[in-house]
């Protein structure tokens, strides 16, 4: 039986809006912007340093000063905490506040390599939802961003959630043999939360399409994190 589900999405697909809808429907907790909150708890270091970093690779400027300050005998020296959190410390603690929840079960993570963590979980139901690019900027707009920005950042977010997949992950963005469902939202935000559901039920009355799902989703995925 399932009691996670995790929600991968391309920018504007709605993701977290299904999320939130699912989350809902099961009445279980929902883990997308919570999550940012218990990592910047762990780090000691407000959200906001955190989320910088959600789901995308340091600048390289920021590699060559992060190599330059370890190897400096400067490094005692006080510095801001925008130089010392960093990609690389986020997903570390995202792996421990994931795994925490994943033991607690009843929960819909979004994001934050969630399905790439927690891949060899059988009672892990994972989606990734996408979009045409036009829906897309037509959803931003009208949750109020300007059009001109809603365009620049469904052009712009999924290649560095790509990247960052690829580097922490050794994998493609999407990776499809990860998923148990590749999910169009184009339709609405209650159609994909209904067709979830309904696979969902169906795995479960058919535990051994479920079982071939999670088998196929273990080998070619290496985590490097």
């Amino acid at each position: 039986m399932f009691k996670i589900i995790t929600v991968e999405r391309e920018y504007g697909a709605g993701g977290s809006l299904v999320a939130a809808e699912l989350a809902k429907r099961k009445g279980w907790r929902l883990l997308d912007q919570q999550l940012t909150c218990e990592i910047a708890k762990l780090a000691g270091v407000q959200e906001k340093a955190v989320a910088r970093h959600s789901e995308k690779c340091d600048p390289l400027m920021h590699r060559l000063a992060k190599v330059f300050w370890r190897g400096s005998h400067e490094r005692s020296l006080p510095i801001g905490e925008d130089k010392i959190f960093d990609a690389d410390e986020m997903v570390e603690l995202a792996h421990q506040v994931i795994e925490n929840v994943a033991r607690e079960g009843n929960c819909v993570i979004v994001g934050r390599g969630a399905p790439y963590i927690l891949r060899q979980r059988n009672d892990t139901f994972r989606v990734f939802i996408y979009g045409s690019r036009e829906e897309k900027i037509r959803r931003l707009v009208k949750l109020k961003m300007e059009e001109q920005e809603a365009t620049l950042m469904v052009d712009t977010i999924d290649r560095e959630r790509a990247a960052f997949v690829r580097k922490y992950f050794n994998a493609e963005w999407p990776s499809r043999h990860l998923y148990h469902m590749l999910l169009n939202s184009d339709p609405g935000i209650q159609y994909a939360t209904e067709t979830i559901l309904a696979t969902m039920d169906a795995l479960e009355r058919h535990p051994r399409g479920a079982k071939h799902a999670q088998n196929t989703a273990l080998d070619p995925v290496q985590q490097q994190a």
